[in-house]
């Protein structure tokens, strides 16, 4: 069964559009929760066919998008709400990852019979993987962590810093969407949550109190997230899984859009490899 663009709506709070993909039997599965990265979405490139790969090996996947990463819930793909992408920020994702848990793991949840309870790993894609590490560290529900090309420092992405000064003056700076030509506005508030927070958003020492089993998966050539952000990840957690993907890229071999009906060969070593560590 695949469920597409259920909403979860929250009072006060902007909803969170998200996907299931399972078999409809009497078996409890474990569930399987996806992050997407900065600048991302659920449905961004071949995200679907890794969704259908963990369908087949009888777990409950679900996807879904940040409240505030651009989409809405009459079109969650790509930015059509560029105010609410500016207001995001590390709070408002781990507080989306709350919501979703929560939700799932209710009664509220119609296919509740269909997951296990005590078997939920998470899966957090770049950005997503610094959300899905924190998150893990606090929350003992979740049993299982994985990371694909995460970063390993949330104060050294171009987005919580770089001209400060100038931010803070104008209230608003702007990068550049190189795929949809848009101008992604992020307002001074991100870097404020950012400073507030700092010693929550510190994903080395998240990582050290982890005792959960953990893959971290990087390709050994990513441009966009150096793999020794990966080798920082395993120093801080010995006892984690690092598997290197060689010849490959941030997104290991996907794009947007993405035609084929097969996953990229990096892309489905990724899919195997998760799906190995947890079963």
């Amino acid at each position: 069964m695949i469920q597409k663009n259920l909403v979860l709506y929250r009072e006060n709070k902007k909803p969170i559009v998200w996907d299931a993909f399972f078999k409809n039997t009497e078996k409890q599965k474990p569930l399987v929760i996806f992050c997407h990265g900065y600048k991302g979405f659920k449905d961004w490139g071949s995200w679907d066919l890794v969704a259908e790969a963990f369908r087949e090996a009888d777990m409950f996947f679900v996807k879904f998008n940040f409240s505030h990463n651009g989409g809405t819930v009459e079109q969650p793909i790509d930015f059509p709400d560029l105010e609410a992408f500016a207001e995001n920020n590390y709070t408002k994702e781990l507080d989306d990852l709350d919501s979703i848990l929560n939700h799932l793991l209710s009664e509220e949840n119609t296919f509740s019979n269909q997951i296990d309870k005590n078997n939920i790993t998470v899966i957090g894609h770049s950005r997503g993987g610094g959300i899905s590490i924190i998150k893990a560290s606090e929350d003992n529900r979740i049993t299982k962590l994985i990371t694909l090309a995460s970063v390993s420092n949330f104060g050294k992405r171009t987005s919580t810093t770089g001209d400060l000064e100038q931010w803070k003056k104008a209230g608003v700076k702007y990068i550049m969407n190189g795929r949809t030509k848009q101008q992604m506005p992020h307002n001074y508030q991100f870097y404020l949550d950012y400073k507030a927070n700092e010693e929550r958003f510190n994903i080395e020492s998240a990582t050290k109190k982890l005792n959960i089993p953990f893959l971290i998966i990087h390709a050994k050539e990513d441009p966009s997230v150096k793999f020794e952000e990966a080798e920082n990840l395993h120093s801080w957690n010995t006892k984690s899984d690092l598997f290197s993907i060689k010849n490959s890229n941030h997104v290991f071999g996907a794009s947007h859009p993405y035609e084929n009906k097969k996953l990229p060969e990096a892309l489905q070593q990724v899919v195997s490899k998760s799906i190995d560590f947890i079963k």
